[in-house]
């Protein structure tokens, strides 16, 4: 036995941190000016830096000035979006941070793993991640997967002497261990490779590809046709040089603003903030691109203890054998339960005790584990020595084989199985032989709120189906009890079935018992094959596989630490309740996500289609290079806000829709270029007419372009919110229609006031600004009208 089993004294492990640091690895972030060179260097900030060069070569000093000011925002964009989801991340990797069960001042108690340091007394069970470099010095065995530090693909057994590795998984058994090593010094971090691993492309990550490629191709192909145009008028000029600078300045500009190159930057911030408030509402999300999967989630594969129950087991029914009275049964079975930290049934057994036995002492102790599925230990009392043992019936039966009172038990058994009771047994050795004691029934009661919560999951489109270890009738019981159902499956048997229906029949259950943990993966891969998003719950080192597997893996509390490593989301908050407020705030941001992509390929469609036709009827340009920074500048002022806009719980699963999303804004944008050119029409034939010279009046046909393509299109994301009328609740965010005003009153007022000569925005006064907000007001409310058309026309 070690020398020394009281732990280190709080001076002497502070006095030990500072010597040794924070028992966590070093992280690589890229410092502010690495960042900020990051920022500035890449294929879309150098088309905006070419552009910013040759506008001040050819002392366009409106364009230079904007051009330079775009690249500006976009970079503080960056910064400022990278800061809001970095700030959000680490708060949520702070929540997450491993814990430990440390010995100081001769206490038991949990700390931080990262407070660890040489000396500590840890202990360590079933599930742990093991927090540092540790050298075992108590304990019978333990079982260690070590395979993503060795490669050794079975878990390796653990003795006293042995060192056990951070970051290695325990298996199996309990031990208390010494730690040698911390943070960088630890084989983990002297051999683990600081790199991000590869990951496959979400679902999520493919549909914001597919939109960014349909944007850059329709800006290419739109930027070739304007440009062979410039370079014929080039061509035929007394000036080409200065025109062909202009015609590059202008496609560079129209590159800029036509590719999502905030895009992808802007959807994750959306998650990041969206994260933050799922992690007020008791949900810590560990891969953003969860918020998405969980929003389309059509089953949930529920776990049952701690989930579906309240994991508060309680013994209801205690019988003896062979004279022995309840307390007798329950005295020996808490001698044969753990000294210090007891787990669920042990405490239950401990409570439960009223009378314990005396003069005895705890000589030995083997703590349960998954093979033998019992407790041993060996008793002296009174200077006699004899072994005591509880665990599943099958296993102290198995013992007791000659003793005769096992079939009276067995049908005992069986009768509280079928009420949906849990039911340990008790042996004794007596005369170098086991005879069964008695038997006492746990039972798990479902939450108070479960039956409820399984109901409102259900009405939102989501397929709830129980998972458990447990005897088949007690999840019969249950899931009668709650109302899912009574098609419950014996998981090994249905999987091994060979019917044609399997699929059918899958979809069909209710839920699956006697579960092992590669039950579990396989009944979520199999789900997985046919289209189904699928979410798994669990709290177990077995449920790690099925968590990983799963679409949205999700660890409830007081789940183990591997279980914790494995899933996407983390509850914080007992129960499924949570998981359904989880639901809703993930569809909210799903359908922000939406609102967005909808939008910005509708405005940008919208720009592209109106200056491609404008070339093509009145062979000219009817926005300049600055028109076109400003309504890039202006329309992306409402994204920073959008994060944080209201939106609707849609009833059923949310599932991307190129097709819908695609279809829709398309046709917002065919509306609005068609608005955009009677506005246009109008002003040249009637407001403008008959004024001279020529290239005022084309100066006023630019501003009222300008302000068709930027006033009527920021009004555009309040017809992306849903698929109803404006005034459909929810209403829009107060910070989000606030933005949304800026851009609009500071368009107003740029095209009522201009921005001076030869910048090409010239001022049209408060008369004909008037005149145009009413024409785009009258043409919104007809475009809601299409769109509601659109989507009962193609019933999305």
């Amino acid at each position: 036995m070690h020398e020394n089993l009281n732990g280190l004294t709080s001076e002497e492990a502070q006095k030990r941190l500072q010597q040794y640091g924070k028992n966590k690895l070093k992280e690589e972030k890229k410092s502010f000016w690495q960042r900020l060179f990051h920022i500035f260097w890449g294929p879309i900030p150098w088309m905006i830096e070419l552009a910013a060069i040759l506008s001040f070569v050819l002392e366009r000093w409106p364009d230079f000035i904007l051009i330079t000011l775009l690249l500006l925002v976009n970079a503080a964009l960056e910064i400022f979006q990278n800061y809001k989801a970095d700030n959000a991340m680490d708060a949520l990797k702070n929540s997450l941070a491993l814990k430990a069960r440390v010995k100081r001042d001769d206490k038991w108690q949990e700390i931080l793993a990262e407070d660890l340091v040489p000396g500590d007394l840890v202990s360590v069970k079933l599930g742990n991640v093991i927090p540092a470099d540790i050298k075992l010095i108590e304990g019978e065995y333990l079982s260690v997967d070590q395979a993503a530090l060795t490669g050794e693909s079975l878990p390796v057994s653990k003795k006293v002497g042995d060192v056990i590795y951070s970051g290695s998984t325990a298996k199996l058994g309990e031990m208390i261990g010494e730690v040698e090593k911390t943070g960088m010094n630890t084989y983990f971090g002297k051999t683990a490779q600081l790199i991000s691993s590869a990951k496959t492309v979400s679902h999520f990550q493919q549909n914001v590809l597919g939109i960014g490629h349909f944007l850059i191709f329709a800006t290419l192909i739109v930027c070739a046709v304007m440009l062979g145009h410039d370079l014929w008028h080039a061509y035929q000029s007394h000036d080409f040089k200065n025109e062909f600078g202009s015609s590059i300045i202008y496609m560079l500009v129209l590159v800029v603003a036509g590719i999502p190159v905030a895009l992808p930057a802007v959807l994750s911030v959306t998650m990041a903030v969206g994260a933050s408030r799922l992690a007020k509402l008791k949900t810590i999300v560990t891969k953003l691109t969860a918020i998405e999967e969980l929003a389309g989630i059509n089953i949930l594969c529920s776990d049952k203890t701690g989930t579906l129950t309240k994991n508060q087991l309680k013994i209801t029914k205690v019988q003896g054998f062979h004279d022995h009275n309840e307390n007798d049964v329950l005295a020996l079975a808490v001698l044969a339960s753990a000294a210090h930290n007891p787990d669920a049934i042990d405490q239950a057994v401990i409570d439960a005790c009223q009378q314990p036995l005396t003069n005895t002492t705890q000589q030995k102790f083997i703590p349960f584990d998954p093979i033998c599925k019992k407790t041993e230990a060996t008793i002296v009392e009174s200077g006699q020595t004899y072994q005591v043992a509880k665990g599943a019936t099958q296993v102290i039966f198995s013992l007791c084989e000659h003793d005769d009172q096992i079939k009276t038990a067995e049908k005992q058994v069986d009768e509280l199985a079928t009420k949906g009771y849990r039911t340990l047994a008790v042996a004794k050795q007596h005369n170098k032989q086991w005879q069964l004691v008695g038997l006492f029934a746990l039972y798990d009661p479902p939450r108070d709120d479960t039956k409820s919560t399984i109901h409102e999951i259900m009405q939102k489109g989501v397929d709830v189906k129980m998972i458990t270890g447990d005897h088949v009738a007690i999840a019969k019981e249950l899931a009668r009890e709650l109302g899912m159902g009574d098609h419950i499956y014996v998981a090994s048997d249905f999987l091994k079935s060979e019917a044609k229906d399997k699929y059918q029949e899958l979809l069909h259950a209710n839920g699956f018992a006697e579960v092992l943990p590669e039950h579990k993966f396989a009944i979520v891969e199999e789900l997985q094959k046919k289209g189904n998003i699928v979410g798994m719950t669990g709290d177990g080192v077995n449920d790690a596989p099925a968590l990983k597997q799963a679409d949205v893996g999700i660890a409830v509390q007081g789940a183990t630490d591997a279980a914790r490593a494995s899933a996407d989301l983390v509850l914080t908050q007992s129960g499924l309740s949570v998981i359904t407020t989880a639901i809703e705030e993930s569809r909210r941001i799903f359908g922000r996500m939406k609102s967005y992509s909808m939008y910005r390929i509708s405005e940008t469609v919208r720009l592209l289609l109106f200056l491609l036709a404008a070339i093509l009827i009145y062979d000219t340009h009817p926005l300049t290079a600055l028109m076109i920074i400003l309504i890039a500048l202006l329309n992306d002022i409402p994204i920073m806000m959008i994060a944080y806009d209201n939106m609707e719980v849609i009833p059923k699963p949310a599932q991307w829709s190129l097709h819908e999303i695609v279809i829709i804004a398309v046709g917002l944008a065919i509306v609005g270029v068609i608005s955009t050119f009677g506005l246009y029409y109008i002003a040249g034939h009637y407001w403008f007419a008959d004024i001279a010279p020529h290239s005022l009046k084309l100066a006023y046909l630019s501003t009222v372009a300008f302000m068709g393509i930027l006033c009527g299109g920021n009004l555009t994301i309040y017809l992306t919110r849903n698929h109803n009328y404006v005034l459909s609740k929810p209403l829009p965010e107060w910070k989000f229609a606030l933005a949304t005003l800026f851009s609009l009153v500071a368009g107003t007022l740029l095209s009522v006031y201009g921005i001076g000569d030869g910048s090409g925005l010239q001022g049209i006064g408060w008369l004909y600004v008037g005149y145009c907000w009413l024409y785009i007001l009258v043409w919104f409310i007809f475009t809601m009208f299409v769109k509601v058309f659109l989507y009962k026309l193609f019933k999305f």
